[in-house]
Parts: C-alpha cells; structure tokens; sequence
C-alpha cells in the first residue's frame, strides 16, 4: 500500500495543478520544498507531544475533485448535522476541501467570494501576494505546508471597507465518504478591510461510513477599525480526523472574537494563531470541549503581541469524559516593543471518568518589562458537595452532574454572540451531556 505522502510526493512530481506562473506557483513550490524538510510531525516534535498523526498518512483515501465537489445536493447537506442553513447567511460549502459554487449562496453585495486562483490574477492580486500562506512564518510543520503545496479549490473572502451587514457568513466543509476513505485540504482567505464587520462560522460534517482526514487553513486578515466574530464548530463522526489551522492578523488597531466548540471526532487538532501587528489590538479567545468515547482534541494557541497597548483574554474550558484525551498548549509572546501589553490565559477542566485524560500546558514568554499577564490551568472532578446539595433537594445523581456541568460549560456559551449559534450549540450541549453522563 502506497502511504498519502508518497503518492503525494509522487503526484508533484508529475507536475500538480500549479496554475500560471507567478503567485500561486511560486507559494506551492516554496511549501513542497517545506514539507520535503519538516516531514509529518512525530511525538519528537514538542508542539506534537500528545498528538500522533502520523497514523493518519499510512491509510489510502481518495482525493477531492470536481466530480466529488458536484456530488452533493442541499438536502442531502440539510440532513448531514451541520448548523441548518440560515435564511439570511451567506453559505460557503466546500466538498472534500474543493469549494462548490453550486451548492453555496452569496448574498452580501459588498462581500466579494472568489476562487483563489481567480483572485490571485485579478484586482485582488495585491492582497493575495501580501497574505496568502503568511501562516508558515508562525507554524513551521509539514502539515501547515502540505496544505499551501497540494491546494486547489481554495477560496477568497473579502469584506469591502465599511462593510456592516446583518448576513453572516457560514463555510460548511463536508467530507462524502460514501465511497471510501477521504482526505481534503480547505484552504480559505479571508480579508476584512477597513471598517468591515464580519461573522464567520465554520462547521464540519462526514456523510458515509468511510473515514475521512480534514487538513484545513484558514487564513484571517484585520485591518484598521474592522472586527472578526469567528466561530468553529467541531461535531463530526467517529471516523472522521482533522487539522484545522486559524492564523488570524490584526494588522490595524482591531478587534476579533473566536470561540471553538469541539464536541466529537476521532482525532481533532486545532491550531489558533493570533499575531498582534498594529497597537491597541484587542482579542477574546475562547473554546469549549465536550469528549467521550475514543475522541482526542488537541488545542494549540499563540497570541503574538509585537506591538505596544495590546490586550488579550483567553479562556479554554473541557469536560472529558470515556476513554477520551484533551491537549491544551496555550503560549503568549510578549516582545520587547510591546509595552503596556495585557494579557491573560486559563485552561480548566472537569474528568468525568477514571480513564479520561488531559495534558495542560500554559506559557507566557514576556521579553517586555510594563506588562500585565497571568496564565494559569485547573484539572478536576465535579464537587462532591455541589453535588450533594442537589441530590438533597430531590434530583438524581445524572440530573444534578448534568445541571453542574452545564453551568460549567455557560461561560463559554455565554460567549457565542450569535443568536442562532448559541442556540444551535446549546442544543448540541445538551444532547452530550445526557449521553456521556454515567
């Protein structure tokens, strides 16, 4: 059996889909180049201790193209477990990581949604030479570059100046694994201009039994006074594994707002990268996991502040439960010009069983003297004498664990602004906790 990174090898060698000379070409020669040198992580690699997906790249799968792209239809994606497609949203899918124009509806006017390979030849050839692949200066692996070097049906998203609108915009990445194993690789550029207001939610879903293998980046550029709400939802299958990568830039004085929900998956990894390169940048940074069974979730943040008067507020909370495994390696740079930075990062957690685990890992490197940062990690059981007080008011053990984990879980639902999110992701809340609940 040929393993993915041969055949991979095997295909660029034979001269992949590089398009015209120029941008593209140049950024996926660079990329293989890359990914020949770092290879697939291995536990070697600090930033890949607890995560093995090695594994992964040892399978055969079949590869996105435009036949699978067309293969779908809306109601078959109506039915897949993704967040219901909303009246007044743009829909962005993408289908074994090509994107379907088909499938997807733009309403926004000043949204301009292209294909990589169109916008990068065209009026937004400036912005795409400026950013695109700008992720690899922060995340040297072989995986970030495999994504750059082998992508194709990528997609470009630019929120024009003083763009404020009432329609979100949701990217549902589905893999059809009906026919066999899939691997895919998303890769998406988002720039909101000056001004610009912008709510974007990512959701992912397998349709089929086959397993399916998501290695997506997605790439968010801030300018002056714009604000990002960015949202990701993680509820897969069991046979379903991903690398998802977020490198967000404030290159103006901005404001972004993440929160990433990870409820199932075989092996999850998420790379969330925030680079402060204006002053008086601010970022709220928030995710929730909610495991059991086999599962293993893998959060990996870095806020990079480079300039002065930043601030940042990071909060990661989980509840693990089976035989599941969660990763938490949260890091904050302060450099030398960053004055007067604040920031802050807190990673709890609640076992829920004998045989959960989870691995936490906050740092701070500070290399500026006027700054205000704290990070801390908490790993614990539910309090006994919580628990107590509501068994002696009449609930069953299930019922008072299950309100007690729930009220552990609302500072992060408290987070999700979005009406129709929250509501989506409590629902999905609320079906876990019952289930998973001994």
């Amino acid at each position: 059996m040929t393993s993915t990174v041969t055949y991979l090898k095997e295909q660029f060698k034979q001269g992949p889909s590089n398009g015209r000379e120029g941008i593209l070409h140049d950024l996926r020669q660079n990329a293989y180049h890359r990914f020949n040198t770092f290879g697939i992580p291995t536990a070697k690699h600090e930033e890949w201790k607890y995560t093995r997906v090695s594994g992964l790249f040892n399978k055969e799968y079949q590869f996105g193209n435009s036949a699978s792209a067309s293969s779908l239809t809306q109601k078959e994606i109506l039915h897949s477990g993704i967040l219901p497609l909303h009246d007044g949203a743009n829909i962005l899918v993408f289908v074994n990581g090509l994107y379907s124009a088909s499938l997807s509806v733009v309403r926004s006017s000043q949204l301009q949604v292209l294909p990589l390979e169109e916008a990068a030849f065209g009026e937004y050839r400036d912005i795409i030479s400026a950013h695109l692949g700008r992720s690899s200066s922060s995340i040297n692996d072989g995986i970030n570059a495999l994504n750059t070097a082998f992508f194709h049906g990528g997609l470009f998203i630019h929120a024009k100046p003083g763009l404020v609108t009432g329609h979100p915009v949701y990217v549902y990445y589905i893999a059809d694994s009906r026919s066999g194993n899939v691997f895919s690789q998303p890769r998406l550029l988002v720039h909101l201009g000056e001004n610009a207001r912008l709510e974007l939610v990512e959701t992912f879903s397998t349709i089929g039994d086959s397993e399916s293998f998501t290695n997506k980046v997605t790439e968010i550029v801030v300018e002056q006074d714009a604000r990002l709400e960015y949202y990701t939802i993680q509820n897969d299958s069991n046979q379903s594994s991903q690398v998802n990568t977020t490198h967000i830039r404030q290159t103006g004085r901005s404001h972004t707002h993440s929160v990433i929900i990870s409820l199932n998956g075989a092996l999850i990894r998420n790379n969330l990268n925030l680079v402060f390169e204006a002053p008086y940048c601010e970022s709220r940074l928030y995710g929730l996991y909610c495991l059991n069974g086999q599962s293993h979730i893998d959060n990996h943040t870095v806020v990079d502040n480079t300039k002065p008067n930043c601030l940042s507020n990071e909060l990661y909370k989980g509840i693990v439960g089976g035989n599941a495994t969660a990763v938490f390696n949260g890091k904050i740079f302060v450099r030398q010009d960053a004055q007067k930075t604040n920031a802050y990062q807190s990673n709890k957690n609640i076992l829920v069983s004998d045989t959960a685990t989870v691995n936490s890992k906050p740092q701070l490197e500070i290399f500026a003297d006027d700054v205000k940062c704290s990070h801390g990690c908490t790993v614990g059981s539910l309090d006994d004498e919580a628990l107590f007080y509501l068994r002696s008011r009449g609930l069953s053990e299930d019922h008072a664990k299950s309100l007690l984990l729930q009220a552990f879980a609302l500072d992060i639902l408290e987070k999700i602004n979005s009406v129709p999110v929250r509501t989506y992701v409590n629902e999905l809340i609320s079906q876990r906790l019952e289930i998973d609940l001994p």
